[in-house]
């Protein structure tokens, strides 16, 4: 496979798992968190990343907007839930390993 069509289906599975992000409302941070060891705001803070990595300038906000597909404290508003006793214990304990 040569390095262009590499880069085409990564951006494409990028804008996939951010399309399933965007309908999954129903999972919080702290799932993909404890789950997988990332969430949203990391896959926006590594957009972000790249792009300063190129020299193209991105605030945190504006890259959180791309993930979130909309301002961030509006989605919070929207559908983040506070986090459970549970979760916040599996966090802690994810976080110490």
């Amino acid at each position: 496979m040569d390095q262009q069509t590499q880069t085409e289906l990564e951006a494409a599975a990028f804008r996939k798992l951010v399309a399933h992000l965007r309908e999954r409302t129903d999972v919080q941070n702290i799932d993909l968190m404890n789950l997988a060891g990332f969430c949203r705001n990391c896959l926006s803070r590594w957009y972000r990343e790249s792009a300063e990595e190129r020299k193209i300038p991105l605030s945190d906000p504006d890259a959180r907007k791309i993930v979130y597909g909309m301002p961030y404290d509006e989605w919070k508003a929207k559908y983040s839930k506070e986090a459970s006793p549970a979760q916040k214990a599996a966090f802690d304990t994810a976080q110490k390993h």
